[in-house]
């Protein structure tokens, strides 16, 4: 059998032929983002154009639009653009329009630089902001800085109308309840349908002037609503729930809780909040059995708004809290017992109203305080129609009053024990007093000893006697 062969084994090639092919490839990749970025045509803002930068951070102009800002020198127009800025230009998704502004000028009025007014870390590379009609500048954090589609998609969710999230007590009532009106769906699964989802993005656009938000019911359950609102269907694994509410008084934003703003001509004052106090609100609930169609949830919306669904007032806020077994059942519990409760109040009143009484009515009819006194007034009034009695005006109520006083004086009187020749025997009435009671304590002292003797006597005999 012949021998087989040994393989030669290929010997891997030399460093310095690697290194040639490696560096033309990362120049290749720099020329073509160089060259893409020459040949796109982003606008620079002119930082002496006053006007520009108040609708470039205010969005106060003709144009009122939201915009992408890259920081980019003035003093070097030869840097490269940032490609993930580049990129995100060049997909057109986002709703803005981007811009490149130098964040190292400084502002005449304030005396800082743009990057130090807003509070931008430009140690953040690329250090990218959005600002315009929507909001102040806000710089777009570095994990999102990664990608353009990245950028784009961030800029999409913080610039697009969406529903409010809600995943915090504080969320629900600074961006919910302290609402004029804020429609909230109770999602009963972790992912929603598309109709529905659908339904709520229409419902953001079409009322801006309400605030529509989700709360993940798997999760979570608003505490002092679910467990007393019998009007709420309760929790089920896949079934939607929506509720809204509606302000009645009140705030959550008190004047400690506007912050500490800078005071320059470029920022807007913020205006204290008209309405002070706890704040009030009410709800209404979605029937169950209704479809969520972008049709009925507008409907419900609108008669909510107009009043023809009436929403009732809550006395406790709500709360977010974690849902788990143990706390669902214990809400389980809590509603049915009011529910027998309630029921339990109703058979009452129509057993009451069944029955009757010496005035037509029985002790269950009249178990509130408002009815008892609506009795008595009656009573009152029919007792002053038949004795002919007219009211009293205030001049002979103050008299009636000081006649009772002076009557109450005399009365006091009779009971004082002093002698009636007070004023005569001042001074030798106290004495005699005081000598009276001195001589009254030194008979009990003499009466207090003796009895202590005899009784020290006995216990001596005692001793004896063993």
């Amino acid at each position: 059998m012949a021998p087989v062969p040994k393989r030669k084994s290929q010997r891997a090639p030399p460093i310095d032929q690697l290194i040639k092919p490696a560096i033309g490839i990362i120049v290749a990749l720099m020329g073509y983002h160089i060259m893409k970025g020459v040949s796109v045509s982003i606008p620079r803002i002119d930082t002496g154009d006053e006007l520009a930068l108040r609708e470039v951070f205010f969005g106060e102009g003709p144009y009122s639009k939201d915009y992408a800002v890259l920081c980019h020198s003035d003093a070097d127009p030869d840097l490269p653009i940032s490609s993930v800025f580049l990129d995100s230009f060049s997909e057109g998704s986002a709703p803005v329009d981007y811009v490149l502004l130098d964040c190292d000028y400084v502002l005449p009025s304030s005396g800082k630089s743009i990057a130090k007014r807003f509070k931008l870390d430009t140690s953040v590379f690329p250090t990218i902001f959005v600002s315009g009609k929507s909001m102040t500048p806000k710089q777009i954090p570095q994990k999102h800085l990664k990608t353009g589609t990245m950028l784009t998609k961030v800029l999409r969710k913080m610039l697009l109308p969406s529903a409010l999230k809600i995943d915090s007590t504080r969320t629900l009532k600074q961006k919910c309840l302290d609402k004029d009106y804020c429609a909230v769906l109770l999602k009963g699964s972790g992912t929603v349908e598309a109709r529905v989802k659908n339904a709520v993005t229409n419902l953001v656009t079409d009322y801006p002037g309400v605030q529509i938000a989700s709360v993940d019911s798997t999760s979570n359950y608003l505490a002092n609503l679910e467990e007393v609102l019998l009007d709420l269907s309760e929790y089920e694994e896949d079934r939607h729930r929506l509720v809204m509410f509606k302000k009645v008084s009140g705030s959550a934003v008190t004047p400690e809780d506007i912050g500490d703003e800078d005071e320059d001509e470029e920022t807007p004052n913020k205006a204290p909040p008209q309405d002070s106090g706890r704040l009030i609100t009410s709800v209404a609930v979605y029937e169950s059995g209704q479809s969520f169609s972008t049709n009925n949830l507008a409907d419900f919306i609108q008669n909510v708004q107009s009043g023809k669904i009436k929403a009732k007032k809550l006395s406790t806020l709500p709360s977010l809290k974690t849902r788990t077994k143990k706390v669902n059942a214990k809400i389980i519990a809590k509603r049915q017992k009011l529910a027998a409760r309630k029921k339990q109040e109703r058979e009452s009143k129509q057993k009451g109203s069944a029955g009757g009484g010496a005035f037509g009515s029985t002790d269950s009819t009249n178990d509130s305080k408002a009815d008892r006194k609506a009795e008595r007034d009656r009573r009152r009034r029919e007792h002053h129609a038949k004795n002919n009695v007219k009211p009293k005006t205030p001049e002979e109520i103050k008299a009636q009053e000081a006649a009772r006083r002076k009557r109450m004086e005399e009365e006091a009187a009779k009971w004082n024990m002093m002698p009636e020749d007070l004023d005569d025997l001042a001074g030798d009435g106290v004495e005699e007093s005081e000598s009276f009671f001195e001589d009254f304590e030194d008979e009990d002292s003499e009466e207090i000893v003796d009895m202590d003797e005899s009784a020290t006597d006995d216990d001596e005999d005692i001793l004896d006697l063993d």
